[in-house]
């Protein structure tokens, strides 16, 4: 029996190969549905062919992830407030209730600048879709040291009605995942899990190989009140086979739904911290 949360293959877990081999293999392994990482692959980008994979596999869309990437900048449209648009497009056609976004990246001044009440509109535009903002990383090289994102990696310093918390971009980041949950609060909806050792690069190694606190995340999601879902994203990309690739996948699900259980308790923390709180506090 699948968990009470939602356990999600994400497309960009099967990489290299493409947006139809995650419906495969999220069929063949048991995932409860598919996250989409819309990418240069056109089948990301189409509604009409995720439909009928999802159809034909038995497993739904249930999670888009907007094209925030660097390899992503064109998709779609040059304009990021389009991209946003046209995923939630994608979502509401899909009947997926999540949209995953990324905080602008630095050189996005216009973006950036109205980010927080574009995000706003554009949320709005889309009954029952949430469009959680991801938690990212300082970018380390040459033995230095700076943020692509503005204003910030770490969403919970501007504050957004909804969040999605990543455990790989944790460690890339140094922060303590069940700190950064607390901080989130209520908005934290959507997770994504995979695993980090702390070296200051985004590994997204599979939960339970690196040091990252994934098991106590999960545990703790039920007595959080969390009601989201959790997508599995991982590198697979170094497997060796398709059978290599597989088989940490089905490692990845089985750790997720062994920590799952939900336990029975009500989850009495912190509010997220949104922008109107931030604004209030100054």
């Amino acid at each position: 029996m699948p968990s009470r949360v939602p356990v999600l293959l994400s497309t960009s877990s099967v990489f290299p190969e493409r947006t139809a081999a995650a419906f495969q293999l999220a069929a063949t392994l048991g995932y409860d549905g598919v996250e989409v990482m819309v990418w240069t692959d056109a089948v990301s980008q189409d509604a009409g062919a995720l439909a009928g994979l999802a159809t034909h596999y038995g497993v739904p869309v249930l999670s888009v992830h907007a094209p925030c990437l660097l390899v992503t900048q064109r998709v779609w449209s040059a304009d990021p407030w389009e991209r946003l648009r046209r995923s939630g497009e994608l979502a509401e056609e899909l009947g997926a209730p999540t949209v995953v976004v990324h905080p602008p990246f630095t050189w996005q001044r216009d973006y950036a600048r109205n980010f927080a009440e574009g995000l706003d509109e554009v949320t709005g535009r889309f009954s029952g879709i949430s469009f959680p903002v991801e938690n990212m990383y300082p970018v380390r090289m040459a033995g230095r040291q700076f943020v692509p994102y503005a204003p910030g990696w770490d969403p919970t310093t501007t504050g957004y009605s909804s969040y999605t918390l990543d455990l790989s971009h944790c460690a890339a980041s140094h922060t303590d995942a069940l700190e950064l949950a607390d901080r989130m609060g209520a908005g934290l909806v959507h997770v994504h899990l995979g695993d980090g050792t702390g070296e200051g690069r985004d590994e997204h190694l599979v939960p339970g190989r690196g040091t990252q606190p994934c098991a106590e995340l999960l545990r703790s999601l039920p007595s959080r009140g969390f009601t989201g879902s959790v997508a599995v994203e991982v590198s697979t990309r170094r497997a060796k086979s398709r059978a290599v690739r597989e088989a940490d996948l089905r490692a990845a699900l089985a750790f997720a739904r062994q920590h799952l259980d939900p336990p029975a308790a009500t989850y009495s923390g912190p509010e997220p911290v949104r922008r109107g709180d931030r604004e209030a506090e100054e």
